[in-house]
């Protein structure tokens, strides 16, 4: 029985979802914050929450890391197909103003979403945004599923953050971002300084 189907909310079957897909990195995140909502009420405790999906954009650390190797590996010519999929992106420096907004803010209160407008993308949707501005790296055209249908985008709001003033990065400049950050830390080669389009043309 779908839950959804029923009236009952979605959330009440997320963590059997999860474990049923074998999704422990985001169980884990499920059940964490699960238990921060009960550490909260236990202790007369103010929590405010906000979940950023994958954070994108210029990296602060020198190695690579998880959230960034989603973007790398159809820049590096590590992935020759992209997967039948989709997935939510948000810049890293609307993550950081988010949770200063929800810090400052003292009607601020439950869970925010911090998504980018328009940010739940099919792969296919990534690399053609890649390409479009870095046709000089590898950057695959072929999916690995050519049997089942295209994976559909999800909807998901952003509607508190932005009722607290927060403009979102549109996910293009997130990409973008992420992208020139892998050339300036050496970790991808640049091209030549006329190659490279204008932040302005992004949009």
């Amino acid at each position: 029985m779908h839950p959804a189907r029923h009236g009952r909310p979605r959330l009440v079957a997320k963590t059997l979802f999860l474990c049923v897909c074998q999704n422990w990195y985001c169980y884990g995140k499920t059940v964490a914050e699960r238990e921060a909502w009960e550490a909260a009420a236990a202790r007369g405790v103010d929590l405010v929450v906000v979940n950023p999906v994958l954070v994108q954009g210029p990296a602060l650390q020198p190695a690579v890391n998880a959230s960034l190797t989603h973007v790398l590996k159809y820049l590096d010519g590590s992935a020759k197909t992209y997967a039948n999929a989709v997935q939510a992106y948000v810049h890293v420096h609307d993550t950081a103003a988010a949770h200063v907004l929800v810090f400052e803010a003292p009607a601020a209160a439950g869970r925010y979403l911090c998504v980018a407008d328009g940010a739940v993308l099919h792969r296919e949707d990534v690399v053609t945004i890649l390409r479009k501005f870095f046709p000089e790296y590898p950057i695959p055209s072929r999916c690995s599923d050519s049997v089942n249908p295209r994976k559909q985008p999800y909807k998901m709001s952003n509607k508190r953050l932005r009722e607290l003033g927060l403009e979102f990065t549109p996910v293009a400049q997130c990409l973008y971002d992420t992208v020139v950050s892998f050339q300036e830390k050496g970790i991808l080669p640049a091209p030549p300084a006329s190659a490279q389009p204008a932040m302005k043309e992004i949009n």
